[in-house]
């Protein structure tokens, strides 16, 4: 799961934290983190999976790194992830796929799937990873762990490398909902440099995971229930919504009726965003420079053509396409306005309810290789999951069962903007009445 790993740094971490700890001042004294590969650390390599960054070295620390750090937790490596944060598998790294130990035939979801199997494999208790789709719901999915994505701005970005700007969130993973509420703590908050970053206050998720979810209105969505849901995976996040509704909580139907426009949406939006940050690899700052170019433009051409990687390629393209002269109107501006019409669906809804439930995915882990031929099939795999990020509302994933192969499928918890707690306390609640295992 790991690109890097840094033993060295971790035990004079681990030393300093030592003397340190005897004031009780740290929350997470000693407890190692992985880090996803598109987040930087000071002094330890960030590739963001990608050729281009091979070598790259940070001259600073995210901030969220920053702040594990001042809660005295020991990042011990860079988790594997698809190449700059695209793709659901992290079969798109340029070093190797990271497989999923239920089945080493799977993958482990994407992109953030190193550091969902750090957690699930117990290389580390927590991880960092990033959404901008899905991309810690739907790996945290495939791999039986806990994966929040908060709501946008209330994590910094400052030093995650940027995909699409509008929806990038940092994200946690743990085991459970209250380890995830304990590291959501110490990365929360507004950061100056950041300029996206809220400056809502953080609450004490630890303490707001302890009320009691007995009268909680959960809304279940149709559209999430349609064709494509695989009837097995139905029939489990099915059992799942039944079981929290037995917490004491009611269920109400409701609609999403813009759901069905969320993939084509999402899939102009990331793209064009991410055509224009990915401008800055050009071979001549920073990264991959291809060897004895015969004028300007030959470097910036094969440097790009050999540092990506077919998936970024392909979204560069697209995207720039979008942004082209005589269609930006007509595909970003357009998006953008669909964009208000998804969330207004979730204001209308959290209007009438506390949460939604769903499933994250329409199938359990694939099988390495079935998807990666297809770019359209993989992107409808983010069909569920992408919604939250256009709307820029939290959501988690939590393990909810397993098909009769042995493969875990979680269920989605989503709740209105800065709702984060009562997002944790109902998958606290849920998760220690219905743990999963296989």
């Amino acid at each position: 799961g790991f690109l890097t790993v840094a033993p060295e740094s971790a035990r004079e971490r681990a030393g300093a934290v030592d003397r340190r700890v005897k004031d009780g001042s740290l929350p997470l004294a000693g407890v190692p983190v992985a880090v996803k590969d598109n987040i930087c650390t000071r002094s330890l390599r960030t590739t963001c999976g990608s050729k281009i960054l091979e070598h790259y070295i940070p001259p600073y620390s995210a901030t969220v790194v920053e702040r594990l750090e001042e809660a005295g937790a020991i990042v011990i490596g860079k988790a594997n992830c698809d190449e700059f944060a695209m793709g659901s598998s992290t079969e798109n790294s340029a070093f190797h796929v990271t497989r999923n130990p239920f089945d080493r035939e799977r993958v482990s979801g994407g992109s953030s799937g190193g550091s969902a199997v750090a957690v699930a494999a117990g290389m580390a208790p927590l991880a960092l990873g990033s959404e901008t789709g899905g991309s810690v719901r739907q790996p945290a999915s495939f791999r039986n762990v806990v994966g929040l994505k908060p709501t946008y701005g209330r994590v910094s970005r400052y030093g995650l490398v940027a995909y699409a700007s509008s929806l990038d969130c940092v994200a946690p993973l743990a085991n459970n909902p209250r380890d995830v509420a304990l590291l959501l703590r110490c990365i929360a908050g507004r950061d100056e440099r950041d300029s996206t970053s809220a400056a809502a206050p953080v609450p004490d998720y630890p303490a707001e995971i302890e009320k009691p979810v007995r009268g909680m209105r959960l809304g279940v969505p149709k559209e999430f229930f349609g064709k494509g849901l695989e009837p097995e995976v139905k029939a489990i996040i099915e059992t799942g919504i039944r079981n929290a509704a037995s917490l004491g909580c009611e269920l109400v139907d409701v609609s999403l009726p813009h759901t069905e426009y969320a993939i084509a949406d999402y899939y102009i939006i990331a793209p064009a965003e991410a055509s224009s940050n990915l401008a800055r690899y050009d071979g001549v700052r920073y990264g991959y420079r291809v060897p004895a170019p015969q004028d300007l433009l030959d470097m910036y051409k094969r440097t790009r053509s050999q540092g990506f990687g077919a998936e970024v390629k392909r979204r560069i393209m697209i995207g720039t396409y979008a942004l082209s002269s005589g269609y930006y109107e007509a595909y970003y501006g357009r998006a953008m306005r669909v964009r208000t019409l998804i969330k207004r669906d979730y204001d209308r809804a959290f209007d009438k309810v506390d949460a939604l439930l769903s499933p994250v995915s329409p199938t359990p882990a694939f099988r390495i290789g079935e998807k990666i031929s297809d770019p359209l099939a993989m992107y409808l795999s983010d069909i569920y999951t992408v919604t939250a990020n256009l709307a820029g509302i939290p959501a988690l994933s939590v393990p909810c069962g397993f098909t009769a192969g042995g493969l875990p499928v979680g269920l989605q918890m989503l709740a209105g903007q800065f709702r984060e707690d009562r997002l944790l306390r109902l998958a606290d609640a849920y998760m220690r009445a219905f743990p999963a295992s296989a």
